[in-house]
């Protein structure tokens, strides 16, 4: 897991701890190449991440173009597209995200609350590993569905809006529908909008399914 200085690291070490993961939190770029799978995490404004993760910028897209598993969480998964409004609304101009997925992060509309927080559920698009089913156990039954209509914890300000639909697994709906579930073509980059660790049992299906992924 990136340690960029701005993510939940030890919440989010927890749940992937819960996974079944062996995580290594390091600040160390060289880290990356090791790893069987990459998570950004992040909380706070796209363009300190994008400052404070500078130095993993190379590496992170090197790792995610080689085909390694790369999870963005909350503001991690912001900083997989190309950019936001939120630091043109900060006056600090035109941020560059990492690219990973083409598309830009907006704000809420002004008559809704922000930031949005709380417990909203979740509406699959499109198949994917990342969003594989829940049931009453640790792993799902054979063909056990996806987390539709399952609850995740969101806590954000501004949400990703792909250049391409076909970015979306899943929705949620706060005022509007946005994504929740994003992933590149290929299907090894992804992010959540909301916080897989806050999330109970949906969330930890979501790390399961990651795990997953990374020891596939």
């Amino acid at each position: 897991m990136v340690d960029y200085g701005l993510g939940n690291l030890r919440s989010v070490t927890r749940g992937l701890e819960r996974a079944g993961a062996s995580v290594e939190v390091s600040g160390d770029v060289a880290d990356l190449e090791r790893a069987d799978g990459i998570v950004l995490p992040g909380v706070g404004a796209f363009s300190e991440g994008m400052e404070n993760a500078g130095p993993f910028r190379e590496a992170l897209v090197e790792q995610a173009e080689a085909g390694k598993p790369l999870l963005g969480i909350c503001l991690g998964m912001q900083m997989l597209l190309t950019t936001s409004e939120e630091a043109e609304r900060e006056g600090q101009g035109d941020v560059e995200g990492l690219d990973l997925i083409p598309g830009r992060n907006v704000r809420f509309s002004e008559d809704l609350t922000v930031p949005h927080m709380g417990w909203n559920e979740l509406s699959v698009r499109r198949e994917h590993p990342i969003v594989a089913g829940v049931d009453s156990g640790p792993r799902p039954a054979e063909g056990g569905g996806s987390v539709d209509g399952e609850y995740a914890y969101f806590v954000h300000s501004y949400y990703a809006r792909p250049d391409d639909e076909g970015a979306v697994v899943a929705t949620t709906d706060y005022g509007t529908d946005f994504a929740a579930v994003v992933a590149n073509e290929r299907g090894n980059v992804f992010g959540t909008q909301f916080h897989p660790e806050k999330s109970g049992e949906t969330g930890l299906r979501i790390l399961h399914n990651f795990v997953d992924l990374c020891v596939a």
